[in-house]
């Protein structure tokens, strides 16, 4: 009833104001054609247009059959095996909407935009069914963007290069559903025989969120809290706190990842909980005192040229109901960029030449 009497109310206003616009502008005589041919194609603004990664072409799959492509952005929206706060599923579109303000940066000294021309299209596919078909038709790689669990279809006889706050490889107790989780599918990968002996964390910060399972004063919980070190070295990965950063040197931690990985297959994963949740609060797990997003990019620049041809890379945990202005799909979305530039480089971008002596 309400929209009924909206509409009767402001119809008359726009009649009369379209005659009072004939009168002085003829909008109304200039075809479609002439349009065209006087602006041309027109392109979306950041703000408008399909909800696409960089306003990239857009498919269904597998119901929009496509040749073979070169990079596939594939989003996942899943969170059922979270821990703690869910919202993930809606972590892909939010950064879909985020990615709209792509370009060129002096930090790549280039554009995401630059390698589209040599692509033949650029798929967001939607849960995990389709993407064993995606595989086969992609012939570079593939990024995606889910909870933690979507990393688990990639992971094809690979090393992981793991960023994340916690280290996703508990110890698993229970022959149950409750196996795989986004806190334990590297043990579950380890055990399918997924992951090569090399692989490497960065920027953890602890175990788990402590006290999901007992008590705080548990002595036995606190054991094997502990007992994670060990355990995870017998899964073939080693280790960067994210102190080391502070202790090291942001340049020895991507020398340490390089050196790691070599040029053999390796995949890359990112959970979003390696940032500070001052930089980035819009996540399942948040844990204070991570790396700021600058840091990060800086890292992931500095791992261009590795062997991401056969495997890939995603960001995962991005729940944008506890998300402050974008802020932190703004983070995923650049990270993702910062993935298709890395994807394409042979070595990592020299810096940006300014008014410094050497």
């Amino acid at each position: 009833m309400f929209a009924a009497v909206t509409i009767t109310l402001v119809l008359p206003l726009v009649i009369a104001h379209q005659h009072h616009l004939n009168g002085a502008v003829a909008v109304a005589d200039v075809t479609t054609k002439e349009w065209y041919t006087k602006f041309g194609p027109q392109a979306d603004l950041p703000f408008s247009g399909p909800a696409s990664f960089n306003h990239f072409p857009y498919a269904r799959c597998p119901e929009d059959a496509r040749d073979a492509f070169d990079i596939a952005i594939l989003g996942f929206p899943f969170d059922n095996t979270v821990t703690n706060r869910p919202g993930a599923r809606f972590g892909p579109r939010a950064i879909r909407i985020a990615s709209g303000g792509a370009g060129y940066t002096l930090a790549w000294g280039t554009s995401p935009m630059d390698w589209g021309s040599g692509a033949r299209g650029s798929w967001i596919a939607e849960m995990f069914y389709p993407f064993f078909d995606l595989f086969t038709k992609c012939t570079v790689q593939s990024l995606q963007v889910s909870d933690g669990c979507g990393s688990l279809p990639q992971l094809i006889r690979s090393q992981v290069i793991h960023f994340d706050a916690h280290f996703d490889t508990s110890m698993i107790t229970t022959d149950g559903p409750g196996r795989l989780h986004h806190g334990s599918y590297f043990t579950i990968a380890h055990e399918e025989g997924l992951l090569s002996n090399t692989s490497i964390h960065g920027g953890i910060r602890q175990h788990a969120s402590a006290g999901i399972s007992a008590p705080a004063l548990d002595l036995t919980f606190v054991q094997k809290e502990r007992s994670i070190i060990p355990h995870d070295e017998s899964l073939g990965f080693a280790v960067i706190t994210t102190e080391d950063l502070d202790d090291y040197g942001l340049e020895a931690v991507v020398r340490t990842i390089r050196r790691r990985v070599g040029n053999t297959p390796v995949y890359l994963s990112l959970d979003i909980d390696t940032i500070d949740p001052g930089m980035a609060p819009a996540t399942g797990t948040p844990v204070d005192g991570g790396w700021s997003t600058r840091e990060m990019k800086r890292i992931l620049r500095g791992l261009s040229g590795l062997n991401f041809v056969t495997s890939g890379c995603d960001v995962v945990e991005v729940s944008p109901a506890y998300d402050l202005a974008e802020i932190t799909s703004r983070a995923a979305a650049g990270f993702v960029n910062d993935f298709l530039q890395m994807m394409q480089m042979e070595t990592p971008p020299k810096p940006h030449s300014g008014p410094f002596l050497e």
